[in-house]
């Protein structure tokens, strides 16, 4: 079975019937302020790299499948530096989150949206940080075209990520951060430069999980979470 294959057939099954982010990780106890938490959406987008394969090897995927990241600027409020999927909050006059994440990621990288085919989406899950309830949708790049820093208020970066690198047992960690005397862990990838860490890890090894591709790795080596900006891919 390919990728693609893999990741419609996740998405067919319907979402009552899929276990969520705090049923699969019972860790992951995230309550929001129900009267005041607002709707997001991420764009998970799947390809194949122009000219970049992956380092590693992993029988589950080819070695040019590969995943769209950004780098949010440094100088934002919420989650400054940090490794991310495209997307935002849910405007009013979005068709739901389905065209709320294609919008944003057009916006932050430039991205042709003809050239995206959506797969379905992944259940809901709250991020209490910023209050979000975040829908991510499934995509599948059939016509790449080219992508870059839109705004440099909004992002340091825009780049992609071979799937089978982020994949590799030596490239997993958990990431630590401690905040108000508590020690918050989240699963971690270290690759090509940047950390994914936080809601964005948390997202991909969840998916990793459903899709049957997690090779099994050491989740005892921790390191502390990245609080500043990420470096540049490839550094």
């Amino acid at each position: 079975m390919s990728a693609k294959a893999d990741l419609e057939k996740l998405v067919s099954v319907p979402l009552h019937e899929r276990l969520s982010v705090r049923d699969r990780e019972r860790w992951y106890n995230v309550e929001l302020d129900e009267d005041e938490a607002r709707t997001a959406a991420v764009l998970m987008l799947f390809g194949a790299l122009d000219d970049t394969p992956a380092e590693f090897h992993h029988s589950v995927v080819p070695d040019d499948l590969d995943l769209l990241f950004i780098e949010r600027a440094a100088t934002l409020s919420s989650h400054p530096g940090q490794v991310a999927f495209p997307g935002g909050g849910i405007d009013a006059d979005d068709d739901g989150p389905v065209a709320a994440a294609l919008r944003e990621a057009v916006e932050e990288t430039g991205l042709d949206a003809g050239g995206v085919e959506v797969l379905g989406t992944l259940p809901e899950i709250p991020l209490s940080v910023s209050n979000f309830l975040v829908t991510p949708v499934l995509a599948w790049w059939t016509s790449p075209s080219p992508v870059s820093v839109v705004d440099f208020a909004e992002s340091a970066q825009v780049f992609r990520v071979p799937v089978a690198d982020l994949l590799n047992p030596e490239n997993r960690r958990t990431a630590v951060v401690e905040r108000s005397g508590h020690a918050f862990k989240s699963p971690c990838f270290l690759v090509h430069g940047v950390t994914v860490w936080g809601f964005t890890a948390i997202l991909l090894s969840h998916l990793f999980d459903d899709l049957g591709w997690t090779m099994p790795w050491d989740a005892s080596q921790e390191i502390p979470a990245p609080l500043r900006p990420a470096r540049p891919a490839g550094e």
